[in-house]
Formats: C-alpha cells, sequence, structure tokens
C-alpha cells in the first residue's frame, strides 16, 4: 500500500539507540502529504534545523508552517527559521514564502514569572514579513486529508485544569488567565481511519479526538503522535484518559514530548504504547 502521508520527528525530548540526532524539551515534525510539506511546530531552538541537515532534508521549500500552539518549546524554532530563509536568500538559493497556520491567541505575550514571556516572542505582524500568516479558530483543510483543528471544544471536564498563575496578554493590554485556549491538533483522514497529531494537548486529547472525529466525520482512530501533556496529572484523571484511548482501539500511541514516563507506564496497560524519539519517521 502506498503511503499517504509520512511523519518525521524533528525534535523530541526523547533520542533513539544508534541514531544520533539530539533532543531537546520541544517539539517538531516535519509532515509531507499531497506534495506539501509542513512543518509542525519548531521545537525551542534551531535544533530542528540541525537535525534535519543531518537527515539530508532541506526546510527551505515548506509549503506550510502550524503552530500547535505559543509556548516558546513549540515556537521558540521560528527565528532560527526566518535566519535560516534570510541567510539562504542572501546566498541565492531558493527560499519558498510558507502559510504560517495557527490559532490568533498563539501569538500573544505570556508572561510568568519570573520570565517576561514564554510564549512566541516574535509578533504576528513581525512575523508576516517572513509568513503568509493565517489565524483561525475555526478548523481549516491544509490539504484535501490534513485538517488543522483550529479551538477545540473542551467538554470533559475531568481534562479541565486549574490555570493558576499562567496569564496571557491581550491585545488590548489586559491580562487574562491563560488557559491555553490557542492549542490545537491536527488530523489526518486515512482510508484506515484517523492519524491524530498533536503537540502538547493542552486542550486534553480527548476533547482533541472527539473534535477530531466530528470535523472529519470519522469515528475510527488509528494512531496519535504528539505530547499528551500527562506530566504529573491527577491519577482520576490519567485513569479516565486512559480508559478513553483503551476505547478507541488504537492501532499505536505515539505519546511524547510532554509524557511522563510513569504515565506511558499507566496507558501502556491500556493500549498499544509505542516508542518517539527524533530521526523517527511514520507513514500512513
Amino acid at each position: 500500500m502506498i503511503p499517504q502521508i509520512s511523519l518525521t520527528v524533528l525534535v523530541d525530548n526523547t533520542t533513539l539507540t544508534d541514531r544520533y540526532f539530539s533532543g531537546e524539551p520541544g517539539l517538531s515534525f516535519l509532515i509531507e502529504t499531497d506534495g506539501k510539506k509542513i512543518l509542525f511546530d519548531t521545537g525551542y531552538s534551531d535544533l530542528f534545523l540541525q537535525n534535519a541537515q543531518k537527515m539530508g532534508i532541506n526546510l527551505l521549500d515548506l509549503d506550510m508552517v502550524v503552530l500547535s500552539h505559543g509556548h516558546l518549546d513549540h515556537s521558540g524554532g521560528l527565528f532560527p527559521l526566518i535566519r535560516h530563509m534570510t541567510r539562504s536568500i542572501i546566498e541565492g538559493f531558493p527560499v519558498k514564502k510558507p502559510l504560517l497556520v495557527a490559532h490568533p491567541w498563539c501569538f500573544y505575550p505570556r508572561p510568568k514569572s519570573p520570565v517576561p514571556d514564554t510564549g512566541t516572542v516574535l509578533s504576528e505582524q513581525e512575523l508576516s514579513r517572513f509568513f503568509d500568516v493565517i489565524t483561525t479558530t475555526i478548523p481549516r483543510h491544509l490539504t484535501t486529508n490534513l485538517v488543522f483543528l483550529g479551538e477545540i471544544e473542551r467538554a470533559f471536564k475531568f481534562e479541565q485544569v486549574d490555570p493558576g498563575t499562567r496569564k496571557i496578554i491581550m491585545p488590548d493590554g489586559a491580562a487574562k488567565e491563560d488557559r491555553i485556549l490557542d492549542d490545537s491538533a491536527l488530523a489526518f483522514r486515512t482510508s484506515e481511519g484517523l492519524v491524530i497529531i498533536t503537540g502538547c494537548s493542552h486542550a486534553g486529547i480527548c476533547n482533541i479526538v472527539e473534535q477530531a472525529k466530528t470535523v472529519c466525520g470519522n469515528s475510527r482512530v488509528i494512531d496519535i503522535i504528539g505530547g499528551l501533556h500527562l506530566l504529573s496529572p491527577e491519577p482520576s484523571r490519567l485513569k479516565k484518559t486512559a480508559e478513553y484511548l483503551r476505547d478507541l482501539q488504537l492501532k499505536s500511541l505515539h505519546a511524547c514530548h510532554c509524557t511522563s514516563l510513569s504515565s506511558k507506564i499507566v496507558l501502556a496497560g491500556y493500549c498499544p504504547v509505542q516508542e518517539v524519539g527524533t530521526g523517527m519517521k511514520l507513514e500512513w
């Protein structure tokens, strides 16, 4: 069977044995489908560029950059990418101007003491010089079968988390509690069912999957890859999440980035958890 989509892990917290790439506490995937190259998140630094170069992957011909949300471990690589593009233009290499797709709140400042800003740092206006920026709260098709899910409806109460001291600065200067409403994900329709690609799942992986099912009109999910933001979850939340994922009857669960080892161990008792690391390539 000819793959419909491929995903290469450019950055994850974890590296793989006998694969000599580097990791960092961040996430970046390269997605290729329907003749399009799509960078999903940029990690924390320029590491995704270094790893891509070692893998022989050109990131100057990207069609799109998609941000799962605005946190710096997913958007911090934007400036190194701009620098890479700029340097390449100066040296006469062909460089595409990609679309940049994100929730509009993705670019708002996020002070979290003592750090002045834990967000993208670069504003939407600044980024628009290098990308064709598209912000949306509603789902948007990126290709025929790949969908940006937009703002996720938060229906499961057990996935609702107290924002604590997190704040986000709105365009009028007002500081609001930050429930990370910009957190989104991708869904891809394969002939067998849906593949969910997520960054951190601050919206809750169960909420994300339900939105993907609704948007794509398909209740079958075969794989989930990305961070599940289960670092030190309440036991009741972890159990309910595990039961929900079990009932999906997944072919595989590629939990990574912000999913702790203890959470993976629990999840593995309910569904087929698989290893993830920088340099891994998946095809569906």
